[in-house]
């Protein structure tokens, strides 16, 4: 069962014991560039002058993926990246989700707070996934090796909406920066992946930073 890269996003983020996201505004924006980045590896999509185009329409028999292959089909006009990770925000973070639970990786969990409002949780029910992802990323950035490209896809996805410590939690800070950087700047995959990639970190950049801004300003 292959964890798509908004699922093993998503598995970074959760408390394994309580289930709660951390840093879920960030996360919601990784997993929609995930997609564009999954649906790209698989040689269905482009970035074609700043726009997403389809290469190959079929199906792939992931429900998160294709749904959204489906709506890039069917849309009615050229979409640039930047538009897609605000239509794919939302249903990305479900397809995620729900994709977690029926791989049995979490649990979903309801309660009440307060006894009145209700809460999902998504505890850990299985390690082995997270276990597997963080070897990959830890074997590539921490130990130097050559990665393959859905890991160098998630080590980008990582460093454009700067959720490194997600990663990494006890990793120095500078060196873990400075090589997924070059990671995600390395010409590592074709050009058709690479074209997604470069447009999906220059969004997603963006995107944190406005998400950034607003939780500071909210707070001040």
């Amino acid at each position: 069962m292959e964890t798509t890269l908004g699922e093993e996003l998503l598995l970074l983020s959760l408390d394994d014991k309580w289930g709660y996201e951390k840093e879920p505004e960030k996360v919601a924006w990784a997993i929609a560039a995930a997609s564009l980045v999954d649906l790209a590896l698989a040689g269905r999509i482009e970035v074609t002058e700043k726009v997403v185009s389809v290469r190959d329409p079929a199906p792939l028999g992931v429900p998160s993926l294709d749904a959204a292959l489906a709506d890039i089909v069917g849309y009615d006009k050229p979409g640039k990246v930047k538009d897609w990770l605000h239509h794919l925000k939302k249903p990305a973070v479900s397809g995620a989700t729900d994709g977690l639970v029926a791989k049995g990786l979490v649990r979903k969990e309801t309660k009440k707070v307060l006894g009145l409002f209700p809460v999902r949780r998504y505890p850990e029910a299985d390690g082995s996934a997270e276990a597997s992802v963080r070897e990959r990323l830890d074997e590539v950035v921490l130990r130097g090796e050559a990665p393959d490209d859905r890991t160098a896809g998630l080590v980008a996805l990582l460093h454009g909406a700067k959720l490194h410590k997600l990663a990494f939690p006890d990793g120095d800070a500078r060196a873990v920066e400075s090589r997924t950087a070059a990671i995600a700047q390395g010409q590592w995959a074709s050009p058709a992946v690479r074209s997604i990639i470069d447009a999906a970190q220059t969004a997603l950049t963006a995107m944190v930073a406005t998400t950034t801004i607003g939780v500071v300003m909210g707070a001040s």
